[in-house]
């Protein structure tokens, strides 16, 4: 249940439905050079290949890497002494978690398979659509759930069951919270792939059960659409384009191109931007969107970037690197460089939330210095970093290539989501 504490410890009483990942910044121009550390790993790879794929990776691209001493190479005077520390621990989260991760590092995460973690980029996961909220009753270790959305397409778009609804049960069962292990959350996460959830309403101020019932199941490879709403209202004689994005999705960049198009030839003079429930995501979409906001303009700085010094040194990035506004889609992930359908606003107004996250927060600070940006809601939640995802791919430099997943470790699926720069405006 650490996990669920961390969340907790992070986000006060909410809890988010976590499938979504943070900002994906590496620089694949960069990941061909392996870069591995001066430890001799034949024998540490065959005899423990996960604790080593972890510490490799970790002591290249972790920003944190000189403020944790077990990454350190020096601290290990042979081979044998490094193939004690990463036989100490044989669970591999431990091992991430305890003996790698820095103690003030809320973000690095993990997951025992890429391809999972790999199709949340994508929006791709099992899920039954239903996206929601956890909270805790005052003064109470009893939970409620609130329905944020339901995802089109989904097992839960087919039931009675809508944004703004309220559940308390499980399959019968009370949800409870507490900072020990003893907690059934469970049930929502990592428990059957159909459940039960029993209903509540709101009556004299208090949350009470309404008897009512609502089943869901969760179906494999549910594509959620980033792009939730979007169109033009007529608003006091303005037309205002609308748009509630919940992803910084891979493949999103050229629908979001086709939704600015709608919005230019609609001839909006107002956006309003909902990234209320949009944790983060990709650093280039954040770019491209930025770009459609603002300009295209490859001149203009939209953020800059800082890895650790010995990263820098090797990439050859003195004082960090930039990222400039862009006037195209791009060619990642097959994007075919389209001509970005900017809108050169000089205002937008932004809803975020606690849930605002991560790549929501840099495309809010990127524009600042060049539009108006006038921020509904409350404070977000807070994350100035990026990361990448990295693999047991020595010949990659331990980035993940989806062309050459064929030199993944196939004895050793684990990624690893370590935060790798400081990002700032």
């Amino acid at each position: 249940m650490k996990k669920y504490f961390l969340l907790f410890l992070a986000m006060g009483l909410l809890l988010v439905n976590c499938k979504k990942n943070d900002d994906s910044v590496v620089d694949p121009n960069n990941m061909d050079d392996p870069m591995v550390g001066p430890v001799d790993v034949t024998k540490s790879r065959a005899e423990y290949p996960v604790q080593d794929f972890m510490w490799q990776a970790m002591n290249l691209y972790y920003f944190y890497q000189n403020n944790v001493p077990n990454l350190n190479e020096n601290r290990y005077a042979t081979v044998d002494e490094y193939v004690e520390f990463i036989a100490s621990e044989a669970n591999p989260e431990d091992f991430f978690f305890d003996k790698l991760v820095y103690t003030d590092d809320r973000f690095s995460f993990l997951n025992k398979d890429y391809a999972e973690l790999t199709q949340g980029f994508a929006g791709v996961s099992k899920s039954n659509g239903l996206e929601f909220g956890l909270a805790r009753f005052q003064n109470s270790d009893i939970v409620y759930g609130y329905v944020r959305y339901v995802v089109k397409n989904s097992d839960a778009s087919t039931k009675d069951i809508k944004r703004g609804d309220i559940f308390t049960r499980v399959d019968g069962i009370e949800l409870y919270f507490n900072s020990s292990d003893d907690n059934n959350l469970d049930l929502l996460f990592d428990g059957n792939d159909t459940y039960t959830l029993g209903m509540a309403e709101l009556v004299n101020e208090e949350i009470a059960s309404n008897g009512k019932e609502v089943t869901l199941t969760k179906q494999e490879g549910l594509v959620e659409d980033p792009i939730h709403v979007s169109k033009t209202l007529d608003v006091g004689g303005k037309k205002v384009g609308y748009l509630m994005y919940n992803q910084f999705a891979i493949n999103s960049g050229e629908p979001l191109n086709d939704v600015f198009g709608d919005f230019k030839s609609a001839g909006i003079t107002d956006l309003v931007l909902d990234l209320r429930y949009n944790p983060g995501g990709l650093a280039y979409i954040t770019q491209i969107l930025g770009s459609l906001i603002h300009q295209p303009d490859p001149s203009k700085v939209f953020y800059n970037r800082r890895y650790n010094a010995a990263l820098e040194e090797a990439w050859d990035l003195v004082g960090g690197q930039k990222t400039y506004f862009t006037a195209n889609t791009g060619t990642n992930d097959g994007n075919s460089q389209i001509p970005l359908n900017s809108l050169d606003l000089n205002k937008i107004y932004v809803i975020a939330t606690g849930s605002s996250a991560s790549a929501s927060e840099l495309l809010i600070n990127g524009l600042r210095p060049y539009v108006e940006v006038v921020h509904i809601g409350s404070t977000t939640f807070g994350k100035n970093q990026g990361s990448f995802t990295l693999v047991d791919s020595p010949a990659t430099g331990y980035g993940y290539d989806p062309d050459r997943e064929d030199e993944i470790n196939p004895n050793n699926r684990w990624a690893i989501q370590p935060i790798t720069c400081l990002l700032y405006t």
